[in-house]
């Protein structure tokens, strides 16, 4: 059996009234790429950011590599998050800044790269995902969509993070480059060799990184397995959530 990477024990988070995660238990294992699926507003972006100490929860557990992150002061959250890298959902790219000081920013902000090596390596970085070097003094507005979604991800592995969040990757893309990322995120992590947190409603997408899936229902994890698993369970949530379907347990609020 695998090392658990990542714990979540009895987490409960709530803003104001809105209580959002309700004793929520997950582990995720070393190397393992886990996708949680759920619905809009289920508590997904929560979840990681409880994960990352960006949030507090009221109670509950959070460790990695069997150490707390609930409550861990400034120096230990810097520690923690030199573990971690992230994809995210809008690309979150500096308009200000080029591609390559998009993807080079945390080798300039904390690695002490000089600009040369770090726009080297970046370019790297960048072929690694399929872009040419000609990228790299562009500005972000300058790209597509999926080119954003490119250099979003080489931010996100260009410091080879322990861990790996992908938030909604495949939001804002056409079927076609939606799977080229996907394959790109595959790639990535594996050849890291690194543990993944992905967050999204795409299917196509949950199935083709996820080693494992959670599905995430009112702040909880109400079922969790394989692919395989999962298109053969009778859990009446997960078989509506996997087929889009309009009828069954789970209410719109419509």
């Amino acid at each position: 059996m695998a090392e658990t990477k990542i714990k979540l024990t009895n987490v409960y988070k709530s803003f104001g009234k809105k209580k959002v995660l309700r004793g929520l238990n997950l582990e995720i294992k070393k190397g393992e790429s886990l996708v949680v699926i759920g619905g809009s507003g289920t508590g997904k972006s929560v979840l990681i950011k409880c994960i990352q100490g960006l949030l507090t929860p009221e109670e509950g557990s959070i460790t990695v590599d069997d150490k707390e992150v609930v409550g861990i002061d400034e120096n230990d959250k810097e520690a923690l998050h030199s573990k971690m890298g992230m994809l995210f959902q809008g690309g979150a790219l500096f308009d200000s800044l080029s591609v390559w000081e998009n993807v080079a920013f945390d080798l300039l902000e904390n690695k002490g790269y000089k600009k040369a090596d770090a726009k080297a390596e970046a370019i790297r970085v960048l072929r690694s995902v399929g872009l040419d070097p000609e990228v790299a003094d562009l500005s972000p507005a300058e790209l597509s969509g999926g080119m954003q979604k490119r250099v979003g991800l080489a931010r996100a592995i260009i410091s080879k993070p322990e861990i790996i969040f992908f938030d909604e990757p495949t939001t804002g893309l056409d079927p076609i480059m939606a799977d080229v990322i996907n394959d790109l995120i595959v790639e990535s992590v594996k050849g890291l060799g690194a543990t993944a947190l992905t967050i999204t409603h795409d299917m196509s997408s949950a199935r083709k990184i996820a080693d494992r899936i959670a599905m995430l229902y009112k702040g909880e994890i109400i079922w969790q397995g394989t692919v395989k698993e999962m298109d053969e369970t009778e859990n009446p949530y997960v078989v509506q959530f996997i087929n889009g379907n309009s009828q069954g347990p789970i209410k719109t609020g419509v």
